[in-house]
Order: C-alpha cells, then sequence, then structure tokens
C-alpha cells in the first residue's frame, strides 16, 4: 500500500508521503534521524498565510459582490470599528476586508491606510499581535489626508502590541508616538496607556506626573479602569496601604451596568495590596470576594481596557488564588479554583453567542470527583503560573500537588518545539519527547497501566501528552489517555452518557472541489460504517452542511472525515468545509455548532486537519470546535491537533471503531488505534499516529450491554 497519499490538508498532502518515505527508508537505528524538512510545513504557512493583506482583500472581494447593498470604502471602516468594539473579531476582519478590496479598486491610498489601521486594531483585541504589528506598519506606509486618524491609533496598535509582550521600554516609545500624532480626543486614551506602561517599566515618577495632568474621563467604564490605574500607580510607588484605602473605595463603586466586573478589580487589586502590607490572610480574604463576584460577570469583550492598556484578564484572578492557596498548602481548594476558571472560561468562550447548559459550568469537589473515579484511574490537572507548572494527581484515595519548575513562557517555548519537531518530521522529535517527558511526566509517579484523563492549561493544550515518553517508551504504550478542557465536565459527562447505541451517521469526502478530493477519507466512512449494524453515510455531493444539521438529532455516534480551517482571530468562526450547496461553498462554522442541540450525540469524531486547534486564550484550552460540541451537548470529542495523513487516520479509525464493536471503552479503543498506527514501520514517526485527541467521556462505550 502507498502511505500517506493525501493529507487532510491538501497543502501537506505532498510533505506527508515524504516524510512516510523518509522514515521507512530510514536503517533501525536511525529511524529518529531528519524524516523530512518538508513534512507538514504547508499547515504552519497556511495557518500564518491565512489573513495576509493578498488574502484578506480578495476574501473582501467576495464579500464585496455577495454584499446586496454595497457600502463605499468608508463606512466599511466604521463597521469594522464597531465591531471590533464589540468582540465580533471576524466579522470585523471581514468589514475591514471589503474596505481594503474597495481602496484596491478604486486606488484610494487613504483608504488604504485606514482599512490597514482597522485590520491593526481588531488583530490587536484579537490577540494576534504579529498581524496585528504588520498592519500597523502597512497603515504608516500610506498617506492619510487626516494624519492624526492613522498615525495615533496606529502607533497606540504597536504600543499595546510591545506591551502584551512584556516589552515595556518600546511601548513607551510608541506610546510617545502616539501621543505626539494623536487629536485632541485621543489624546486622553493614549496618555493612560503611557502612563500603564510607564508604571510597568519601572518609571513611577514619570507616570504620576502625566497621570495628574490628565482630567479624569467622563464615561463610567473609563472612569472606572483611571480609578485602577491609580490605585496601581499607588503600588507600583511603595504605598500599598494609600492603594488598599483606594480599592476599597472601588469596591463600593458604582460604574453603570458593569458595576460588578469593576468592583471584582477592585477587590483583586485590594488582594494585592494586603500581600504587599504583609497580611496573606487578609490577601487571600481578598481574592476570595474577588472570586466570589467572578461568576456573576457578564463575559463579554470590554475595549475600553485596550483603550486605557490595561488589558484585564480574568483569568489572572484565579490565577493568583490557584498559587496563594497552593502557598498555603490548601491544595483542595486550589485544585477546585482551577476547575472553577475553567467554567468561567467556557462562558468567556461563546460570549453569548449560544446557551451553555448549567452542568457545562458546575464544578465538581475533590471528594465527589474521588468518589467516582475506578483505582486504575488517575486525573492529572494542570495549572500554568508565570514562575511554574502546577499539577494535581488525583486518584481515588489521592490528591497530590506537584510543582514543576517551568515558566508559562519557557513551557510555550518547550511545547512549541516540541511540536514543530513532530509536524516537521524532525529526527529529534524522540529525543525531545524522552526530555519532556522526564520534566511533566516523571515527577507525576505514574504507574504502568493507569489509565490517565489529563487536564491540560495554558500551551499545554497544543501537546500530544500520548507522544511523551519515559525509560524509551511512549506513555500511550503504557497508559490509556484522554484530555477534557476540565475534569468537571468529563466526570459529568462519564456519568451522564456510559454507553451508546451502535448507530453511525457519517460523513467522508465532501465535494467542495478538485483540489479538495480526499479519497481516503471516502474509504475511510465506508469501512468504519461496516462496524456498525446501523449505519448512514454521505459522501461527495450528498455531504453537505443541510443534512448535517439534519442528522444530528438522531446520531448517536458521528464521523466526520472532511477538511477543516482554524480561525485564530476568532475560534468560533473555525470552519468544517462540507459539500457545496447551490452553487456555493458551504461549511460548518464552530459558533453554529453551539445552536445545535447535540444531547443525543454520544461520540463525535472530527477526522480532519487541525480540528482541534485555535487561539488558546490565557487559562483556557484550546477555544473552537472543542469548546462548541461539548457545550452543545456531545459526550465525547475526537478532534486533531496537526494535519492528518489521510491514510494513518484510516487505519487509527478503522482501528478505533473496530475495538469499540468488541466492547472496548472509547479510551482503549482509541489507545488501540494508535498503537496499530505507530507499530507500522513507515508510520513509527509521532506525526502520523499522535495527532487526534480524545476529549471528554473517557468511558463511553458503544452498542448493547
Amino acid at each position: 500500500m502507498h502511505w500517506a497519499k493525501v493529507s487532510r490538508c491538501r497543502r501537506a498532502a505532498l510533505a506527508a508521503a515524504a516524510l512516510c518515505a523518509a522514515w521507512t527508508a530510514a536503517p533501525a537505528w536511525a529511524q529518529e534521524s531528519d524524516a523530512s524538512d518538508a513534512a507538514a510545513q504547508a499547515a504552519q504557512s497556511r495557518l500564518a498565510d491565512a489573513d495576509t493583506l493578498l488574502a484578506l482583500t480578495q476574501d473582501g472581494a467576495i464579500l464585496y459582490a455577495s454584499d446586496a447593498v454595497k457600502l463605499n470604502g468608508y463606512q466599511y471602516c466604521s463597521q469594522a470599528v464597531s465591531l471590533a468594539e464589540q468582540g465580533e473579531f471576524r466579522e470585523s476582519v471581514r468589514a475591514a476586508s471589503k474596505a481594503m478590496h474597495v481602496a484596491e479598486a478604486t486606488d484610494d491610498p487613504n483608504l488604504r491606510a485606514l482599512a490597514n489601521r482597522d485590520l491593526a486594531i481588531v488583530y490587536g483585541y484579537s490577540g494576534q499581535l504579529d498581524k496585528a504589528e504588520s498592519f500597523a506598519r502597512d497603515a504608516l506606509k500610506y498617506p492619510a489626508k487626516e494624519p492624526e486618524k492613522v498615525a495615533g491609533p496606529v502607533n497606540k496598535v504597536l504600543g499595546d502590541v510591545a506591551m502584551r509582550r512584556g516589552n515595556y521600554a518600546e511601548a513607551v516609545r510608541h506610546y510617545d508616538d502616539a501621543l505626539k500624532a494623536s487629536s485632541k480626543n485621543y489624546a486622553p486614551l493614549v496618555q493612560a496607556s503611557l502612563v500603564n506602561a510607564l508604571i510597568e517599566s519601572g518609571d513611577a515618577a514619570r507616570a504620576r506626573q502625566l497621570l495628574e495632568a490628565m482630567p479624569p474621563p467622563t464615561e463610567p467604564a473609563l472612569l472606572a479602569q483611571y480609578r485602577r490605574t491609580q490605585a496601581r500607580l499607588l503600588l507600583a510607588e511603595n504605598q500599598p496601604q494609600a492603594a488598599a484605602e483606594l480599592y476599597r473605595r472601588l469596591t463600593t463603586g458604582k460604574t453603570g451596568t458593569d458595576s460588578g466586573y469593576y468592583q471584582m478589580w477592585a477587590w483583586e487589586g485590594l488582594s494585592r495590596a494586603e500581600q504587599a502590607l504583609g497580611d496573606k490572610r487578609a490577601a487571600a480574604a481578598a481574592l476570595g470576594r474577588a472570586l466570589d463576584d467572578v461568576d456573576s460577570v457578564r463575559a463579554r469583550f470590554r475595549s475600553d481596557e485596550f483603550k486605557m492598556g490595561l488589558f484585564s484578564d480574568v483569568q489572572t484572578v484565579f490565577e493568583r488564588a490557584v498559587e496563594l492557596y497552593s502557598d498555603v498548602g490548601d491544595d483542595a481548594t486550589a485544585f477546585e479554583i482551577s476547575e472553577r476558571s475553567r467554567s468561567r472560561a467556557l462562558l468567556d468562550a461563546v460570549r453569548g453567542r449560544g446557551d451553555v447548559p448549567p452542568e457545562a459550568t458546575a464544578v465538581l469537589g475533590v471528594q465527589a470527583l474521588q468518589r467516582m473515579l475506578a483505582p486504575d484511574e488517575r486525573v492529572i490537572e494542570f495549572h500554568s503560573l508565570p514562575d511554574r507548572l502546577q499539577a494535581w494527581v488525583v486518584g481515588p484515595d489521592q490528591l497530590r500537588p506537584v510543582s514543576i519548575p517551568i515558566g508559562r513562557d519557557d513551557l510555550a517555548k518547550v511545547v512549541d518545539g516540541f511540536r514543530d519537531l513532530i509536524v516537521n518530521g524532525k529526527r529529534g522529535a524522540v529525543a525531545a519527547a524522552d526530555r519532556l517527558g522526564k520534566v511533566l511526566a516523571a515527577p507525576l509517579g505514574l504507574a504502568a497501566g493507569q489509565r490517565l484523563i489529563v487536564v491540560p492549561h495554558g500551551a499545554l493544550h497544543y501537546l500530544p501528552f500520548q507522544a511523551l515518553r519515559l525509560d524509551g517508551r511512549y506513555l500511550i504504550e503504557d497508559h490509556p489517555i484522554s484530555v477534557s478542557p476540565s475534569i468537571s465536565i468529563a466526570a459529568q459527562l462519564a456519568q451522564h452518557t456510559p454507553r451508546a447505541p451502535a448507530d453511525l451517521i457519517a460523513f467522508g469526502n465532501p465535494r467542495v472541489g478538485d483540489e479538495y478530493e480526499l479519497p481516503g477519507a471516502a474509504r475511510e466512512v465506508q469501512e468504519v460504517s461496516q462496524l456498525f449494524p446501523q449505519h448512514t453515510v454521505y459522501t461527495g455531493v450528498q455531504a453537505t452542511k443541510t443534512q448535517f444539521r439534519e442528522a444530528v438529532a438522531q446520531a448517536p455516534v458521528m464521523h466526520v472525515a472532511a477538511h477543516a480551517q482554524a480561525d485564530l482571530v476568532d475560534p468560533l468562526y473555525s470552519k468544517i468545509l462540507l459539500a457545496n450547496e447551490d452553487g456555493r461553498q458551504s461549511f460548518l462554522e464552530a459558533r453554529e455548532v453551539l445552536g445545535l442541540d447535540m444531547r443525543r450525540t454520544a461520540l463525535v469524531t472530527l477526522s480532519a486537519c487541525e480540528s482541534g486547534l485555535g487561539r488558546i486564550a490565557q487559562g483556557d484550552e484550546v477555544l473552537g470546535f472543542t469548546r462548541s460540541f461539548l457545550a452543545a451537548g456531545t459526550s465525547t470529542l475526537i478532534a486533531s491537533l496537526w494535519p492528518v495523513s489521510d491514510d494513518a487516520a484510516e487505519l487509527l479509525m478503522r482501528t478505533l471503531y473496530a475495538e469499540l464493536s468488541r466492547g472496548a471503552d472509547v479510551q482503549r479503543a482509541m489507545q488501540a488505534g494508535q498503537l496499530a498506527v505507530l507499530r507500522q514501520a513507515r508510520m513509527a514517526h509521532p506525526f502520523f499516529w499522535a495527532p487526534f485527541n480524545l476529549i471528554g467521556n473517557w468511558r463511553l462505550q458503544v452498542g448493547d450491554e
């Protein structure tokens, strides 16, 4: 058989085949050699190129042509700004793209400058810092009719980018440039950002000078941020008592409909002041008040934080609480706070774009979790902190904290490096798996045969835990492994959906265009379907979005073998490409999944390229399909972390479903599928066998008792 003929990412097809050939050709002693520099590089470039100026201009032309009512370019710019302020990032990008198309069509350099400015702002808001910086610099290349409308905001974006990267001196320089070029109305926002940058850079004296020269804002939200800056400055000036007094006043302040949000931050600030005063008990009490308020705070994007240069993240409240309670030895509380942070992150993820069932945000206490775990099951929960990785190993009679001395930034670099080695088929992937296994897995004290339910955090959501190695063996060789965004969610799913009928609905190789053909996907769904006594298969032109929506209500098991595209700007716009309908490309977006009732769908397998990827929000898992399907009611999800080799996926899925049909639970079935690929000489590199994660209910069984 010719392995890896087609990859689920069409650009990666030849690269995957080359990797397979190179891995097979290497002698046994050299199978850790460089399999292929080209393997799956296309996926990396595809994500990087998705929102280039050329791509956006082309998208803008298509979107503009489809508008029933066509606006002028400047009206599209206004739309882009308004949508960005509301947190509708992808829609903002689309509006700015239409403005860019009009600018190109009319050869209007002023409109080009404004469209690039708006793209810089929205990418900055969404956390895509490289793109924000690139579009900001492009905006400055064009002559603007009113320079203050471009130079001021664009230089502020560059300052915001530098601040979020932790380069405070550079941020100060950009904010100074923005201040020189700003209009009278815009200057106070730049000044506020500059004050916060100066505080972070250690120049409290200049920060004080600027802050005292600023008139307090009249808008309630901006005024609340201004008061927070005042209190932060007092702390920076080593005046914790004065800071504490100001924070206390802010805890009772009224700032309109969002008062609870700003009061939460006031309690968090008071906790910092009390800690600076040396009173840990008072600091913990204040932080507890902040946590009391956090669940009642409405989840939405707040542009005023960006305007004032504060970049607040609710997850930092949980982070400090995890640190504080871990430091004082209250491990159960620290664990439960980590779980609460994940429930909150789900609310933040959907931001009002879908209903979230109450059970999806309920937190399971340590004792309740221990009661439902089997003797051979271990929960491994992580929380990435600035200076360390906090972990907990939970068993039926065990709660063991583990502090791993690797900070958040270093962890992200290590994970990125490991992923790059795997995705690019490098010889160093195996050695890196050994090294990373010693750092992350060895301290956990795992016994062979234990079933692992891993709850990642931050950058660890990009890490294939199954590909870590201990004592010369991959973890998957000794442990069935699943992951979950929250053990509370996974445990509830395991209790609610222990078994599903052996009834499959499968979608394979949807007809999009010749360049998107996946013959292996069509074979995959046909082979998989034969393992189910009841099955329905849709391939080619039949595999439509309309058919998918109709099938959801009657599909205990759903399998989708198709292309997928991650959206890093707004992960809820990540999409699965389905068959064209009415002569137009059709796709299912993650945000649409939130609106489906999938409580009768026990298992969804996305045998697709990077279906598990998306933007990682601090403290949250990869946003996109994972959250959407679980929130919609799906019990178990299988999704991929990188481009999938078509034939490797075919073997893995065939084995997985065969094991399910024999009565194995889904966690053991996934282990069998991954091992089946690993044991093929041509596919022993982790690129082939490790991309899929089993997410959610790890105990699910399919078929009759």
